[in-house]
Formats: C-alpha cells, sequence, structure tokens
C-alpha cells in the first residue's frame, strides 16, 4: 500500500494513537497509518472538517463503525477503537499490509484463473460473514479489497447500509463506483446480499482483464452500460466466465447467493491449482470435445451441485489405457512368434479417450510407423524393436529354414570343392 507523508495541516495524534503517514484519502475523509503505545498498527480514518458539521455525513459515519463491530470474520479489518462523538469524527481498524487488488493488477497485469478462484473465494466467504450481520458493502470493488499475506481483506465500509435500504444519499445521485455498481443501485432501489455479488462479479472479471466488465466513459455512460448493456467478458478465463456472468445478472434474483459462490469458487482454485484446468483456446477445445464426445461443463448449479463432466461412449482412464495398449503389444509379439495374422483380419482399434494422445483413424487401417500414438509422444531412445515402414516389427528367420539353408550351403561347397579336385587331377 502506497504511504505519503503527513501535511502541514494532518493532525499528529488522534486519541491514544499517533500518526506516521497518510494512507489514502476518500469522499468522507483521510486514512492515516498510526500506532498505539504497543507498537500496533492502525489504519485510523477521520472524517473532512467540511463533513464533520453535517449531521447526514455524521451517521454514514456512525454506519460504518456499527457495521465493522458487527462483523465477525477474517475477511474484513478487525475494528480497534473509535470516538463518534469528537469534534472529528475517527474510528481506527487494524493495519492490513499489502497492495489493493486495483493497485495489484495495475502494475502487474491479469491474474491468472486460480489466483482469481482463491482470492474470490476468500471474498465471498467474506461477504457471508458480512451479510449474516446484516450489512451490505454496497461499494465493493478493487480498490476496497487488500491483499494481504494471510488473504484478501474487505476495506471501507463507509457507505454500507442495513440490508434493504436504499442507495440514494440524494435524489437522484447513486452511491458507489461506476462500473461496479449493481443495476438496482442504479435505479435507487433496494439493496440486498445481491448487490455484492454483482460487485464481486465485476471486481473479479476486472482482476482477469485489467479492465472493468463495462469499459471506460463518463459516470452517467458507465451506469446506463451497467443497467442496459451486456458485460465483456473477453479474458476472463473459460473456468470463470460462466460464474462471473451469473454474478452479473440484471435481475438480482438470478445471481448466485454468496455461499453458492464461495463453494463454487473454491471447486474452481482446487482444480486450477492441481492444473486440471484446461487451458487450450476454446476453437482448439471445441474442435477435441467434438472428436470425443467429450460435453463442456456448464454453468449451471451454483448451489454446490456441479454438473460431472462427461464422455461420450468408451471414454476410458489412464490406467485403462496402458493395460489395452499392452494386452495389444502382447498380442503383437504373439502373433509374430506363430504366424502372421489370418486373411482380412484387422487390429481391434485403441479407444480414443480425450487425452490419448493420437488422431482418431479410419477403421482398419494400420498401425502407423511411428510409435507416437502408442506411447503419447514418447521421444526418448527406443528400447524395442524397431518397426518398419508398414508399421510391423519384422518378423524373426524361421529356425527350420535356416537350417535348410546352411545344409544346401554347405552340400553346394562341398561339391565344388570336389569338382575342383577332379579338374586338377586331369
Amino acid at each position: 500500500m502506497a504511504m505519503m507523508r503527513l501535511r502541514r495541516e494532518d493532525p499528529r495524534v488522534v486519541g491514544s494513537f499517533r500518526l506516521h503517514r497518510r494512507l489514502g484519502a476518500g469522499g468522507m475523509g483521510v486514512v492515516y497509518l498510526g500506532s498505539d503505545r504497543r507498537g500496533q498498527r492502525v489504519a485510523l480514518k477521520v472524517i473532512r472538517p467540511d463533513l464533520a458539521e453535517d449531521q447526514e455525513f455524521r451517521s454514514r459515519f456512525a454506519r460504518e463503525v456499527s457495521a465493522a463491530r458487527r462483523i465477525r470474520g477474517g475477511c474484513t479489518a478487525r475494528l480497534v477503537a473509535a470516538d463518534l462523538e469528537a469534534e472529528r469524527p475517527w474510528f481506527a481498524t487494524q493495519y492490513v499490509p499489502g497492495p489493493s487488488l486495483h493497485d495489484k493488477v495495475a502494475e502487474e497485469g491479469p491474474l491468472t484463473a486460480a489466483q482469481i478462484a482463491a482470492i474470490g473465494a476468500a471474498l465471498s466467504e467474506g461477504l457471508v460473514a458480512v451479510h449474516e450481520a446484516g450489512v451490505v458493502h454496497r461499494d465493493l470493488k478493487p480498490s476496497n479489497i487488500l491483499l494481504s499475506p494471510k488473504g484478501p481483506r474487505i476495506i471501507d465500509f463507509g457507505i454500507a447500509w442495513a440490508t434493504g435500504a436504499s442507495t440514494l444519499t440524494h435524489v437522484g445521485t447513486a452511491v458507489g463506483s461506476p462500473g461496479f455498481l449493481a443495476p438496482e443501485q442504479v435505479r435507487g432501489a433496494a439493496v440486498t446480499p445481491a448487490t455484492d455479488v454483482f460487485s464481486l462479479g465485476a471486481t473479479l472479471a476486472y482482476a482477469a482483464m485489467a479492465d472493468s466488465p463495462f469499459g471506460h466513459g463518463s459516470s452517467e455512460v458507465m451506469l446506463y452500460r451497467v443497467v442496459h448493456e451486456e458485460p465483456h467478458l473477453v479474458g476472463v478465463p473459460d473456468a470463470l466466465a460462466p460464474l462471473v456472468r451469473a454474478c452479473l445478472a440484471k435481475d438480482p434474483e438470478e445471481r448466485p447467493s454468496t455461499l453458492q459462490l464461495s463453494m463454487r469458487l473454491k471447486e474452481i482454485a482446487a482444480r486450477e491449482a492441481q492444473g486440471l484446468g484446461d487451458g487450450r483456446p476454446p476453437a482448439q477445445r471445441a474442435r477435441v470435445e467434438r472428436s470425443t464426445g467429450r460435453l463442456p461443463e456448464r454453468a449451471a448449479g451454483y448451489a454446490g451441485q456441479d454438473t460431472a463432466r462427461r464422455t461420450g461412449g468408451g471414454g476410458r482412464g489412464p490406467g485403462e489405457r496402458l493395460g489395452d495398449r499392452a494386452g495389444e503389444r502382447a498380442g503383437e509379439r504373439h502373433g509374430e512368434r506363430h504366424g502372421d495374422r489370418p486373411a482380412g483380419a484387422t487390429p481391434a482399434p485403441r479407444p480414443q479417450g480425450p487425452h490419448s494422445g493420437a488422431r482418431p483413424r479410419p477403421s482398419g487401417s494400420r498401425h502407423p510407423g511411428s510409435t507416437a500414438g502408442r506411447t503419447g509422444g514418447r521421444t526418448g531412445p527406443r528400447t524395442g524393436p524397431r518397426t518398419t515402414g508398414t508399421g510391423r516389427r519384422p518378423s524373426r528367420p524361421d529356425p527350420k529354414l535356416m537350417r535348410q539353408r546352411l545344409i544346401v550351403f554347405v552340400v553346394v561347397t562341398l561339391l565344388v570343392a570336389l569338382g575342383i579336385a577332379l579338374a586338377q587331377r586331369l
């Protein structure tokens, strides 16, 4: 998190905390890095002087403190102290080291699918605790998420409101950040936990694309797009795109709950961390799925009932494929020892699983000359007998035939030698 030196007008001591640096400033006030007598570091927010006299802003500030006190869980900054009756009301929370999600993406570029899923799972689990406390954050966005060594933390509940409250502070003025607001916030309707789900979906899309799913523009343009246009998710990993799109549904009733979202993102994070995610381009993956009969995983069933992957007829596991190959090779050796295959017989085709490493061959075709199809593309040195151009191993010489040839050779040699000896005598 970027820090700035204190300015001349900044206080040096607030309550029992000594201030050291500026952490940032927002619409309500300034956030400082401070510490108490024991050296505990805190993030201390102080209301701006011009707003401290506004009763509405004092009320909003009191709501933020009340929300922070009610929330239990490790995904938010813990409240340390507060003074709502001071000339300039303030409150202090546990200092969270680490950059914001916005800064990390801006500096390092889009995150991986595994990173996004892990962050999203932790945030959605944190929102479960927030909503159980009867609070809706209403301004969840990349700059309000800090990436600490212990996991992401949600900060800035400055516009948090009780579930069901209106989103308007003044007539016609929506509270929040354009591009991350939910449509119901723009319309001035009641906020619900689904409001934060929409903002989380837009935040995850930002982490994947380094941009808002509703692009750029003036506040009016952005708010119009949120209400009337579909999000642009080009660049969002395929493993996450269906879930992110579900979060960004215009109708709050069509969005997954925070609990369902947490469960689904944990599954995706675990799969991506194990390298089981499919990183191929969508067009290539579609061709493979059509050729193998495998159907892609669908985006339905966010209540933890994930649709299982299905294979179209005859998909086999690695152990079965290895067993088939071993049996096939044994059969070839057996046939070579006891003669060729009967006329017209063709080898049984090997199963073509989604990861068999071989292209489908027409029925009745012989094995290719290369052994890559049977070994999964092995390029190391050959340890078995070489194959001929037709793909069949050269047959071993018949011992009987070899003996016959040897006898004929010896007899011919003796006859020639005898003929030479007779010629010399004559």
